[in-house]
């Protein structure tokens, strides 16, 4: 949505004054800046990985380096892990179930906790990793030294560009991941007196001295890893590769890379993979063994597909070779311009429903990874938040599309054989982070992976239901992977949290209530009387007469004694549970389905769980026993029991005050700073609570070097895209929530954003606002959504009801709210 003209007038001004200054190679990178917010731009190619730029389309993904002399384009598919189908559930785990439960009753920590580790922890106790397929390295003999070097990401386009000029040729480089043809797509152009003069070969990750990110070290507290290779330069093109890997021609103009995946804790690798590079252009092309050579090219395209022969969590039994010869060859028929037509389309398609601006657009004239480090400096950057958003945004339909898999803990991204923890799926909040964006940023479709994934697990769910617990329904825990794996594993302290599946019934709740369908909730409703159906066998008596509680669980990750988390009822998941119970039967009558037994067996259910509780502090209890003034870590990165202020909502200032105000004092004992996501969801709280100004802290903290790579992927560290995608959810929050039937505008505005524009957010019942403000006041709310559908607006204490026409828009006047808080 374009500024006004004054105001275009004057940012262009600005941004043209900040880029006189500036030496004459670096303006030519920056010239194609504006003030949409939607370009991150460098004038310098990556180092290390956390400096590449991403592409994706939910199945592939790639990093892109933008190195003149030698580029390096390092690839990733979404089914590419370790192992293969495999059962972990521990058949010793139902035996001894009641005496686990016996020995937490009686507070007899270290005997349960040493029982939890023989008996019902999985085998083995770690899943699958997810696996980088390696790195496509483009040398280009005889360049001259770059000048007027330029790399960019536009959010717009999904097109990573490098642009610079050698001897007197302009060489350009744009890389982009096609969803409509499944391939990577490489177009090299010169410019000028030049020529593209290309070797292409391909590197396995194996290569990597170093390690990954750095040196894992287990203690009694979890996973610590020391170092990161910010310093690190790659060497050049080696020859090491696995004799397990082949690289070969594949035809005069291809190149087929054939592999398999790794063993992983036990488990024997069944995965085969490929890759398969194709080359179009107008200069001499030719395979030579394990190289694809290029000479005197002015115009060169390279298709790239990758696929394993996974075909669910049960198959492996694909053909990868076909797959990728099948599509590349496809893709290299048809002429440059229709790719990337086709590409822009579906993508524009989605990214452009949500406009955001926040002021400060001359900031836009500064290279991003410089941006990022101004934060640390205290130099204001509105612009920057705005294009958090957007990129989150991207990345999550870069990393989670129909026909792919779910964004796992990196994504679509990452580089190396066995990434930290194992770069699976945590679901105990990092997958549900990854999409709390999805509904206010109007990109519903991509949950779509995430729905199937819990399709499959309730049916591998119900089998470590019956198995292990003895109960109907399905089950999750803290953790999944490709497998679908259910059984708890890592280890007392992290896996023995039942609760997991719950929370993504919730997750795939507020979904629907953002993008509302019938055929939604038919798909929602065995899920979700799934998941209820194993509490409804497994929820116990508390010994001390105070309800219905889990048992085992934890509070995720937290220990309330000196490394024992294992407890009964934590807050969390009575928390859960509630918003499941009304879930699930708000889902059974907008089906009308008939059981009515049970959604009555789940009302009562529901009164029996423990009521939240105020602690002596003052604080949210996080545990039925009053514990948390003895916790060993008083700024433990989960933040677990306040699920029910953020994302639930149950909590709010409106209608539990007094709870509100305990999970303030919660949030304050354990600080502002901590992980990557950890910080986001502090964010996220403090932006429920309606306190902007704390929020616009904590955001400078989450944009600032210390919690965000140069290229914008988000620093737990080492990267983790979750805390890109909580960020973005509550910076999106600070302008426009959704909660307790009513749509909250500015609801935590700071006063660093004083003038600005959201457009195309989402809001619960499918409802669309463009939202405008100026001296931090409201100035204009437009409203799309169902004709005749009744809207209920909240700003400033004062609520406004708007009635949507027959088109289904409406309109509310910001006087209307006037005289309010």
């Amino acid at each position: 949505m374009p500024l006004d003209t004054s105001r275009r007038g004057f940012i262009a001004a600005t941004i043209a004054s900040s880029l006189a200054a500036l030496p004459r190679w670096v303006q030519a990178g920056a010239a194609h800046v504006d003030d949409s917010a939607t370009t991150l731009w460098y004038d310098q190619p990556a180092g290390p990985w956390i400096e590449a730029l991403p592409v994706g389309s939910g199945r592939l993904g790639a990093m892109v380096f933008g190195r003149p002399a030698q580029e390096r384009l390092q690839f990733n598919i979404d089914t590419l892990y370790g192992g293969g189908p495999y059962v972990q559930d521990n058949p010793k785990f139902r035996e001894a179930l009641p005496q686990v439960r016996a020995l937490i009753d009686q507070q007899r920590w270290k005997e349960a906790n040493d029982l939890v580790s023989d008996s019902l922890m999985g085998r083995p106790i770690k899943q699958m990793p997810f696996s980088g397929a390696g790195d496509l390295l483009l040398d280009f003999p005889g360049l001259e030294e770059p000048q007027r070097y330029s790399r960019s990401l536009d959010l717009d386009r999904a097109v990573a560009v490098t642009s610079f000029f050698s001897g007197r040729a302009r060489h350009t480089r744009e890389v982009f991941c096609s969803v409509p043809d499944q391939v990577t797509v490489i177009r090299l152009t010169a410019e000028g007196e030049g020529r593209i003069d290309l070797d292409l070969g391909y590197r396995h990750p194996d290569y990597q001295p170093y390690g990954g990110f750095g040196d894992t070290k287990y203690d009694a507290h979890g996973v610590v890893f020391v170092g990161a290779p910010w310093d690190h330069r790659e060497p050049l093109f080696t020859e090491k590769r696995p004799a397990a890997l082949s690289v070969r021609a594949d035809g005069r103009d291809a190149l087929l890379v054939e592999g398999r995946n790794v063993q992983a804790f036990g488990i024997p690798g069944q995965l085969r993979y490929a890759l398969r590079v194709q080359a179009v252009g107008d200069g001499h092309i030719e395979a030579d063994g394990d190289r694809l050579r290029v000479r005197g090219a002015r115009r060169l395209t390279l298709v790239v597909a990758g696929e394993t022969s996974y075909v669910n969590y049960q198959d492996v039994s694909g053909d990868p070779v076909a797959a990728v010869r099948q599509r590349t060859a496809a893709a290299a028929r048809k002429p440059f311009a229709s790719l990337q037509d086709a590409h822009l389309k579906a993508h524009r398609a989605l990214f452009r429903r949500l406009q955001i601006d926040l002021g400060g657009h001359e900031a836009n004239a500064r290279p991003t990874a410089a941006r990022i480090a101004g934060i640390a400096r205290q130099q204001p950057d509105a612009a920057l938040a705005a294009t958090y958003v957007q990129y989150a945004r991207y990345l999550l339909l870069s990393s989670s599309r129909p026909g792919s898999q779910p964004a796992n803990l990196q994504g679509v991204w990452n580089e190396v054989l066995h990434p930290p923890w194992e770069g699976k799926y945590t679901i105990n909040i990092n997958t549900e982070m990854n999409y709390w964006p999805a509904g206010p940023a109007n990109l519903g479709e991509c949950v779509e992976p995430l729905l199937k994934m819990v399709e499959d697990l309730a049916v591998t769910g119900a089998r470590t239901a019956r198995d292990s617990y003895g109960a109907g329904g399905w089950v999750a825990h803290h953790n999944t992977d490709l497998w679908r794996s259910t059984a708890p594993i890592d280890g007392p302290l992290w896996g023995m949290w039942p609760t997991g599946g719950a929370w993504l019934c919730t997750t795939l709740w507020q979904y629907y209530l953002y993008d509302p369908s019938p055929a939604l909730l038919r798909r929602l409703l065995p899920l979700f009387k799934g998941a209820s159906q194993f509490f409804l066998d497994t929820l116990i008596e508390d010994p001390k007469g105070r309800g219905l509680v889990t048992s085992p669980s934890i509070s995720p990750e937290n220990s309330h004694h000196p490394d024992i988390a294992l407890c009964a009822g934590p807050a969390m998941d009575r928390q859960i549970l509630r918003d499941l119970f009304d879930a699930t039967r708000q889902v059974q009558a907008a089906v009308g389905d008939s059981d009515t037994a049970f959604s009555e067996r789940l009302r009562k259910t529901r009164e029996r769980l423990p009521a939240d509780r105020v602690g002596a502090q003052g604080q949210l209890q996080e545990w039925l026993e009053d514990w948390d003034a003895g916790a060993p870590e008083q700024q433990h990165r989960h933040v677990s029991h306040l699920y029910a202020v953020y994302p639930s909502g149950q909590i709010n200032v409106r209608d539990t005050p007094e709870l509100a105000e305990a999970a303030r004092v919660t949030l304050n004992r354990r600080g502002d700073e901590s992980t990557g996501w950890a910080t986001a969801w502090r964010l996220a709280l403090w932006t429920r609570l309606g306190d902007g100004e704390r929020a616009y802290k904590i955001l400078q903290g989450l944009l600032g070097p210390a919690r965000t790579y140069p290229n914008m992927f988000d620093a737990h560290p080492p990267f983790q895209i979750d805390g890109n995608f909580g960020g973005a959810a509550a910076i999106l929050e600070m302008v426009v929530q959704s909660w307790g039937g009513e749509i909250h505008l500015l609801a935590a505005l700071p006063r660093a954003w004083p003038r600005g524009r959201l457009h195309g957010v989402r809001a619960h019942g499918g409802v669309e606002v463009d939202i405008d403000w100026a001296d931090g006041r409201l100035a204009r709310v437009r409203l799309r959504g169902r004709a005749g559908q009744r809207v209920a607006l909240r700003h400033l204490g004062r609520r406004v009801d708007v009635q949507l026409d027959a088109r289904g828009q409406g309109r509310a006047d910001p006087a209307a709210f006037a005289g309010g808080d």
